[in-house]
């Protein structure tokens, strides 16, 4: 596709095919923010546009993808449009890892804005069924996601600041909410998940140890001695309470 200001259209109305011009289907355009995002940081809004970065017109969503990838995190100068009005902003991408389809995760440079298009798409109710469907799928990328995500961090691949503890959570979850309604649903959703998920470890004081307590006793027909169970269940609340200082600490000095 051209990146050009405006491309041309064949539209089809009342069964006649007309021709028209229009601009890019996907338009530099801030259709949502990342929340603690290096866009979100410096007050850009849903509904922005860039029309502009370092003095160079961008017309295209591509454009900005990169020129933001090749920054290797150096400021940019940024004109957008917002109301009517040309705003001038300066920001500095930050590095992200991103996991990826095939497995593992790719560090890029990142703003935090996802792209819209230019137009409104067309919308199908789905029934119980597929919505059910959709569902599963959803909710086992949160889980793969996960566990992909903290086997990363374990072995150094990504940075542990991906962890997040309350203060980052209530801090994401303000930012979503002043998104809209949906995405605060949608953000409750994904961290219900992923907390369900981390419940279901194998790990005493959490139900995924008490259900290898249980599957022990039906192996070997008693339950672990009390005095293996407090060992047990101490070490696993140190552990809980280490990983919750870690992630506390994530919120208070990591970037």
């Amino acid at each position: 596709m051209p990146v050009t200001a405006l491309l041309d259209y064949e539209v089809r109305r009342d069964g006649d095919v007309i021709a028209a011009k229009g601009p890019q289907p996907m338009p530099p355009l801030v259709a949502q923010l990342a929340p603690k995002s290096a866009a979100y940081d410096i007050d850009m809004h849903s509904g922005d546009v860039i029309v502009g970065i370092d003095g160079t017109p961008v017309v295209a969503f591509s454009q900005l993808k990169e020129k933001v990838e090749a920054s290797n995190g150096r400021v940019l100068q940024l004109i957008v449009w917002r109301d009517g009005e040309l705003l001038d902003f300066a920001l500095a991408p930050r590095r992200v890892d991103e996991p990826q389809q095939e497995g593992g995760f790719e560090t890029q440079w990142r703003i935090g804005i996802v792209g819209g298009l230019a137009f409104d798409p067309a919308t199908e109710a789905l029934g119980p069924v597929r919505a059910l469907a959709n569902g599963t799928v959803q909710v086992w990328q949160v889980i793969v996601g996960s566990v992909s995500g903290l086997y990363h961090m374990i072995t150094g691949a990504i940075s542990s600041c991906n962890m997040s503890g309350p203060i980052g959570i209530a801090e994401v979850s303000g930012a979503m909410a002043s998104q809209g309604v949906g995405s605060f649903i949608w953000f409750i959703a994904v961290l219900s998940t992923a907390v369900g998920l981390l419940n279901l470890f194998p790990i005493p004081v959490l139900d995924g140890g008490h259900l290898v307590f249980f599957a022990y006793e039906a192996v070997v027909g008693r339950p672990p001695s009390d005095g293996a169970l407090r060992v047990m269940m101490a070490a696993g609340l140190a552990l809980v309470l280490g990983v919750m200082a870690f992630a506390l600490a994530n919120d208070l000095f990591c970037p």
